[in-house]
């Protein structure tokens, strides 16, 4: 949705709405306001369905995550296995219209030391990029916090924001999660400032309890009017778990925005 400061917020259906069944949840965000939705995984639907539900409910799809969950990215004994998943969320993207692909970099292996893994990360995103050039489809890296995804291998968005440099002009970029940078790092906004113009998504949940803004310790009127002044452009997504029903939880769109 559109606030009247022209912040886009995406409703993101695999942590809102879950109140219904997941086919329901479109209209359901239509009807609270949002024009837009992102979720992590779309695999257990045809595309078709998926666009069906999507047109009868006026919204439309913002981003896709590559295929296993946090990912198969810097695992090397699955290569192929990523690839194949890579070319399944292309393919879904293109149905869906979505211009974003989240690739999650993945767990290491305990028996893979973190150079290894991260050169054979930083290699499979190079070639997923090159598969998504000239599709209109950028794909996106984030770091994930420790506690919530131990052994993750993007520790930090300045590692995340360094592949995406390394990377360039490919068409990759960072997505910025304030609530696991919070989580990973705190300093929200020297790191949104420095990071901005590789910022192509970023996702929205309060600390500690990753629920809807306002419920934890970050300043979300201050963070959200610093957004606004940096001319962020792109979409928003709200991935957080309410404390209560979804529609309720909604009212920090007014007051915080």
């Amino acid at each position: 949705m559109t606030t009247p400061h022209d912040l886009r917020f995406a409703a993101n259906l695999g942590w809102l709405f879950t109140e219904v069944p997941f086919e329901q949840r479109f209209e359901r965000a239509a009807k609270a306001g949002f024009t837009a939705v992102e979720y992590p995984s779309p695999y257990e639907y045809a595309p078709e369905t998926l666009r069906r539900w999507l047109d009868d409910a006026g919204l439309e799809q913002i981003l896709v995550n590559s295929p296993g969950g946090y990912g198969l990215a810097c695992q090397p004994d699955r290569r192929a296995e990523f690839r194949d998943g890579f070319r399944q969320a292309l393919d879904y993207a293109g149905t869906l219209a979505a211009q974003l692909i989240h690739v999650p970099a993945g767990i290491r292996p305990p028996d893979v030391s973190r150079d290894q893994a991260f050169a054979h990360y930083v290699a499979n995103i190079a070639w997923a990029a090159d598969k998504a050039a000239g599709r209109s489809v950028t794909l996106t890296l984030e770091a994930i916090n420790q506690r919530d995804a131990p052994g993750f291998l993007l520790e930090s968005v300045e590692q995340a924001a360094d592949v995406v440099r390394a990377l360039r002009p490919l068409p990759v970029g960072l997505q910025f999660d304030v609530y696991h940078c919070q989580v990973s790092q705190g300093d929200l906004t020297t790191r949104l400032r420095a990071l901005l113009p590789l910022i192509a998504h970023l996702q929205v949940a309060d600390a500690p309890g990753r629920n809807e803004p306002g419920t934890g310790e970050i300043g979300w009127r201050y963070l959200f009017g610093l957004i606004r002044s940096l001319a962020y452009e792109g979409w928003i997504g709200c991935e957080y778990r309410p404390v209560g029903d979804t529609v309720e939880g909604l009212r920090w769109r007014e007051e915080l925005t």
